[in-house]
């Protein structure tokens, strides 16, 4: 069945959570998609768990808007999410020693893919880096970057968030810095870019 992939709005918050909330998304679920959101420690009030404030600080980012990022559906059914958007909306990316910025140029970034185990390994990140790059177009962006994990092996599932540099290869990405062994900054240019080497 052929995936799919839409921004998350407010009529999709449902199924955003229902990944969050799958099996082997438990990382996920400790962050909503907020850590690189947000800057320092912030305040957690007496009584509160942090995961229940980062989801509530999400589902308020996609009732506000624009969408922070995009779901891959297959057969109506949502099986993955990508966070994306301009690099200004990832606070945590300005002093990170790994994915600071390179240089002045406005980019957007990629810094999370999260796939329930039931669907991995059947192209769904993929497809949301197919999404994403034509999204990212469409919203008038000129360059996408990613921060993906170059390693000899394989990592666990549960720790490839970032995806993985080979996929990003794949889809015509540029690596344009690496500033830790196994950490290169990809770009692409989407002024040029037709989504693939092959």
């Amino acid at each position: 069945m052929a995936i799919t992939v839409q921004p998350l709005t407010p009529e999709r918050w449902a199924d955003f959570a229902a990944i969050f909330e799958a099996r082997g998304c438990s990382i996920a679920r400790g962050c909503w998609c907020m850590y690189y959101r947000e800057t320092g420690r912030a305040e957690i009030p007496a009584g509160r768990r942090p995961a229940e404030l980062r989801k509530e600080r999400m589902e308020e980012r996609v009732r506000t808007g624009p969408p922070p990022g995009l779901l891959a559906y297959r057969d109506n059914q949502p099986v993955g999410w990508m966070s994306l958007g301009p690099r200004e909306d990832f606070v945590k990316l300005r002093r990170s020693p790994v994915m600071k910025p390179v240089d002045e140029t406005p980019v957007w970034s990629i810094v999370c893919f999260v796939v329930p185990s039931a669907f991995r390994h059947q192209g769904v990140a993929r497809e949301l880096l197919r999404g994403a790059i034509h999204y990212a177009r469409g919203q008038g962006a000129s360059w996408l970057e990613a921060y993906p994990v170059d390693k000899p092996e394989r990592g666990h599932d549960d720790w490839m968030w970032l995806g993985a540099k080979s996929m990003f290869d794949k889809a015509g990405f540029d690596e344009v810095a690496r500033r830790r062994p196994q950490r290169p900054v990809m770009r692409l240019d989407l002024r040029a870019a037709t989504g693939g080497k092959g």
